[in-house]
């Protein structure tokens, strides 16, 4: 069977990238991601006003050829070389997140890109977020934040390369705690919009997350009907049922039966509701 974790992804694929002069470690490998990109809220931190078009169109690229690319465009200097805010890609969390994994996975560390909720940007808030999961040599997974593994993040009180579960809750984790009562839904989503918070939002956070676990590593606002649309349905029994096993899901047994199941596999078409575009359809690429 295929193990996702390890085998790269049309989206991960780092193409002809030379990776011998790259770090093996995951830390370092974090590093070397944070030295070359930069958030999308991180200009006035760094010191940098963003040009609008980055802002736009980087956070648009969906595979990791194609943030190479832009890097390559903007300077011939080392993947491994530190760069000024001007020669980076400008990303969101989950651009971080995916050129680590996918450097993980071409220096042999199985790696998967994971969707959820921070809670360590604001207090008493679940930010969607996405960050690194990856494989110990015993097994085991550990969580990693690439994006804040930077000075400036100076407020957080625990290592960026081991992120505790309780300050990330992985989209699982999330549905589970709401459903059960033990969280308030209208805490999780974006802070910066009340639209975009809630019940919905976590259940479309937990079908991306599923989708990204069996190989298919979507952009954060990606959807597909019935069960990662945008905004909230009504749900039937069984829909409820079905969500509640994806929260449940640990192995990749899981994670291969329930990708096959048709209410949440993603299509070929999916809508892409882009805060700079907007609402529109996108196809996907293949493996």
């Amino acid at each position: 069977m295929d193990d996702f974790s390890l085998r790269q992804t049309p989206y991960s694929d780092p193409g002809s990238l030379d990776i011998s002069r790259l770090p093996r470690d995951p830390g370092e490998l974090a590093r070397v991601v944070r030295d070359v990109m930069i958030h999308q809220g991180e200009g006035e931190r760094l010191g940098y006003a963003i040009p609008m078009p980055r802002l736009h169109e980087d956070a648009e690229s969906r595979y990791v050829s194609e943030i190479l690319r832009i890097l390559r465009e903007r300077g011939g200097t080392a993947l491994t070389e530190a760069r000024e805010p001007q020669a980076r890609f400008v990303g969101t969390c989950r651009d971080f997140a995916l050129l680590h994994v996918s450097l993980l996975r071409a220096t042999g560390t199985p790696a998967r890109v994971r969707g959820g909720f921070g809670t360590y940007f604001v207090d008493g808030f679940h930010e969607d977020h996405w960050i690194t999961e990856y494989r110990l040599p015993d097994g085991s997974w550990r969580l990693a934040d690439p994006q804040v593994l930077h000075p400036s993040y100076d407020r957080l009180d625990f290592d960026p390369l081991d992120v505790p579960r309780d300050r990330f809750l992985v989209a699982g984790e999330a549905w589970r705690a709401c459903r059960a009562g033990e969280a308030d839904p209208g805490t999780f989503g974006l802070w910066t919009d009340e639209a975009l918070r809630g019940m919905w939002f976590v259940r479309g956070s937990l079908v991306l997350d599923l989708a990204c676990r069996g190989g298919v590593e979507t952009l954060p606002w990606d959807g597909w009907e019935p069960l990662a649309g945008f905004g909230d349905v009504s749900l039937r029994a069984a829909d409820l049922a079905l969500l509640d096993a994806v929260a449940a899901a640990h192995t990749d047994d899981d994670v291969r039966r329930l990708r096959a199941e048709p209410r949440l596999a993603p299509p070929r078409e999916i809508l892409s509701l882009s805060p700079h575009f907007g609402l529109r359809g996108v196809t996907l690429a293949q493996g």
